[in-house]
């Protein structure tokens, strides 16, 4: 009983625990946009993209504007996260924003431009997407041509700035989603379940099945498979 009584006493001190660093890495993600707001900046954007490696389907991008000191506990960036609590967590992040801008490149724009190039134009148009004027924007990685002179380029940002992660969430959702209806239309590759990653599932069933008009014939092993073909 005692041993019972003490498990029953220490549980309320660990979830208390979890909850108080839970919300210290809340903070330390909101410091850059608590810098920008305690400057008069009120609207401000996240960017982020997801989809720069696989073999096929786009690379999409999502911007995010949250009001201002709403913080969405759990974001982090996407790739650290469960399906299901990317799912959840979007849903927040939808019931609270501002505004949320969608863009994309297709496989076919990444193989004409090259996927750097092409990740720039899906965020400038997730950017032109929103239904607001941001005031400022933070995006993950290096600076991005065409996003303006009010933005704010973080190296891992999608794991160290808040609604920069916010955007990561929505932008891994969203093309998981695509992936998972374009898995319908072309079966045989598992696209809902590797979202056209290069796994043995997706390789062997290109050997086996060929490209559709969804695979990036610049990336390996699509051109592999194009210079063997008669």
């Amino acid at each position: 009983m005692g041993s019972e009584g003490a498990k029953r006493r220490n549980r309320p001190r660990t979830a208390s625990g979890r909850r108080r660093a839970a919300l210290r890495r809340l903070h330390q993600l909101m410091a850059l946009e608590q810098t920008l707001w305690d400057r008069g900046i009120e609207f401000v954007a996240g960017i982020d993209e997801v989809g720069r490696g696989p073999l096929a389907g786009p690379v999409l991008a999502a911007a995010v504007v949250l009001p201002r000191g709403v913080g969405i506990r759990g974001v982090d960036d996407s790739k650290r996260l469960t399906a299901e609590k990317r799912e959840r967590l979007c849903a927040e992040i939808r019931a609270h924003a501002l505004g949320i801008g969608i863009g994309a490149a297709s496989s076919r724009e990444v193989d004409r431009l090259n996927i750097l190039r092409a990740s720039h134009l899906a965020m400038r148009r997730a950017l032109a997407r929103l239904p607001l004027r941001p005031q400022h924007i933070i995006v993950d990685g290096l600076p991005v041509p065409g996003l303006g002179e009010d933005c704010t380029a973080v190296v891992d940002g999608d794991a160290r700035v808040h609604v920069v992660a916010c955007a990561s969430i929505v932008a891994k959702v969203v093309r998981d989603r695509g992936m998972h209806l374009l898995a319908r239309r072309y079966p045989g590759y598992g696209w809902d379940s590797n979202a056209g990653y290069a796994t043995l599932e997706h390789r062997a069933a290109i050997g086996a099945l060929g490209l559709t008009p969804h695979h990036r014939r610049s990336f390996e092993p699509n051109t592999q498979l194009l210079l063997e073909l008669p």
